[in-house]
C-alpha cells in the first residue's frame, strides 16, 4: 500500500481480516491476543467460537471492530475490499500483506515472528514448510484448469497463489495465459482442452453433482474435487499441504 507501518509496542488486541492467517496467528501461539474475526476464521475452532466475528472478508462491521478497540488489524489485498481498508487505516494500524507464491509466503510467516516477538516458532514453521516441499518431485505434468466459482466459471489465473501451488505440484495451469480470475464459459473450456478439472471446495463449495455435469459436459478431462485450503490458504496449513498433494488421485 507504499507506506510504513510503526508500532511502539508489540500488538495485544489482533483483528484478523483473513482466515489463513488467523490459523497462524494460532499456530504460533498468539491466540489469546486475537480478539476479533472473520465469519470465515473456521481454524482453528475456537478462532470463530470464542472472538468477536466482525463480518466477512468483503464486507466488515466497522462498529463492532471499532469497539474491539484493536492494536492491530491484519488484512489482505486480495481477500479484503481496498474501501474498507482504506476506511479503517483512519483509525487503527493495519498491516496488509500481498501473497502470490510460496515465497511470499514463507516471508509473512518471518515477518508474523517478527511481528509477535515468536520468531523461533515462526522460523522452525518455515523450515518445516520448506522440508515438506522439498519431497514433492513432480507429482503430475497434466494440463489443469482450477475452478473456484460456478455461475459464472471462474478460474485461478497466472498471479495468484493457486497458480503457484499448481505449478509446484507440476501442474501445467491451463489457465496461466489470463491473469487473476477469469471466467470462462464451458465453450471456452473446451478450447482450452484440460486434462485435469479441479473444483475447488471454496469460496464456491463444490459437490459431487458438479463433477458429474462437468463430467459429462467435458469427457475428456477427468473431474475431481480438491480441499481449497491446500491449494489458497498460505499459512501453517501450508506444512501438511505437500501430503495432500502427493495423494491426490490423478489416475
Amino acid at each position: 500500500m507504499g507506506r510504513t507501518l510503526s508500532l511502539a509496542n508489540s500488538p495485544q488486541r489482533i483483528v484478523s481480516l483473513v482466515p489463513s492467517q488467523t490459523e497462524l496467528l494460532f499456530y504460533l501461539g498468539q491466540g489469546q491476543r486475537v480478539v476479533g474475526v472473520t465469519k470465515f476464521c473456521e481454524r482453528p475452532i475456537e478462532a470463530k467460537s470464542e472472538k468477536t466475528v466482525v463480518g466477512g472478508t468483503k464486507k466488515v462491521h466497522f462498529d463492532k471492530i471499532t469497539a474491539l478497540s484493536p492494536d492491530l488489524i491484519i488484512g489482505n489485498k486480495e481477500e479484503n475490499t481496498k474501501k474498507d481498508i482504506l476506511r479503517l487505516e483512519k483509525h487503527f494500524p493495519i498491516w496488509m500483506s500481498d501473497i502470490r507464491t510460496l515465497e511470499d509466503a514463507l516471508k509473512m510467516v518471518r515477518e508474523f515472528g517478527k511481528l509477535f516477538e515468536v520468531q523461533e516458532k515462526a522460523n522452525a514453521l518455515v523450515t518445516n514448510i520448506e522440508l515438506e516441499f522439498n519431497t514433492i518431485k513432480r507429482i503430475s505434468n497434466k494440463k489443469a484448469l482450477y475452478l473456484i466459482w460456478k455461475g459464472p466459471y471462474m478460474v485461478a489465473g497466472s498471479e495468484t497463489f493457486i497458480n503457484d501451488m499448481l505449478e509446484k505440484v507440476g501442474f501445467e495451469n491451463a489457465a496461466s495465459h489470463l491473469k487473476r480470475y477469469p471466467e470462462l464459459s464451458i465453450a471456452e473450456i473446451r478450447v482450452i482442452d484440460p486434462d485435469v478439472i479441479l473444483l475447488s471446495s471454496e469460496p464456491y463449495p463444490f459437490k459431487p453433482s458438479h463433477v458429474e455435469i462437468l463430467q459429462q459436459e467435458l469427457p475428456n478431462a477427468q473431474v475431481i474435487l480438491v480441499n481449497g485450503e491446500y491449494f489458497s490458504w498460505y499459512g501453517s496449513r501450508l506444512v501438511e499441504a505437500p501430503k495432500y498433494f502427493r495423494n491426490l488421485d490423478l489416475s
